[in-house]
């Protein structure tokens, strides 16, 4: 069976929640832990949508943190997939906080989550490509690449002198 490309709107998915005393820390701010659990839930909904198969988290590039979620706020997040590659996906979250009474919405969160979608079996199986639309589709698809190079080189998977132009990313020679 052939598998068509999805576009990146497909499995655009938009996730909110209050946060509540039993998710805020001794600040009152929203815990680190509670918002890895949601953001990898968002992040399972739009891998889940893209592939319509069952899906597992394989990694997290990184969470950069740029404000608190203060109690009583309400947490916004949205997802979307970057790139696909065979069976696996990159999916990019942004947070958003937001004080309803004051009508204040902020940036606080940014992260890249990757997944692999699951046969019958639990084995790795090819999922759609992604057809990125608008510009900024554009450049987050041809920005995953490397990324996915520079996961798998830290992983071990990949050498660096197989990859030129990493190489040149990480090492710019100097003039």
């Amino acid at each position: 069976m052939e598998l068509v490309a999805k576009k990146v709107s497909d499995s655009y998915t938009i996730m909110s929640e209050y946060v509540l005393p039993n998710d805020t820390n001794t600040l009152n701010n929203l815990m680190g832990g509670r918002l890895m659990y949601w953001m990898d839930i968002a992040a399972a909904i739009v891998a889940q949508k893209h592939s319509n198969k069952p899906c597992v988290t394989v990694s997290v590039d990184n969470v950069n943190f740029h404000n608190p979620i203060r109690l009583g706020n309400l947490i916004t997040i949205e997802g979307k997939v970057t790139r696909t590659f065979n069976s696996s996906m990159e999916i990019y979250l942004s947070v958003w906080g937001e004080d309803l009474i004051k009508q204040e919405r902020y940036l606080s969160n940014e992260a890249y989550f990757n997944f692999v979608a699951l046969d019958s079996l639990g084995k790795p199986t090819r999922i759609p490509a992604i057809e990125p639309e608008t510009e900024r589709e554009q450049e987050m698809y041809k920005d995953a690449l490397r990324r996915r190079q520079l996961r798998l080189l830290l992983a071990g998977k990949l050498k660096l002198e197989d990859e030129a132009e990493l190489k040149s990313i990480l090492f710019p020679e100097k003039k």
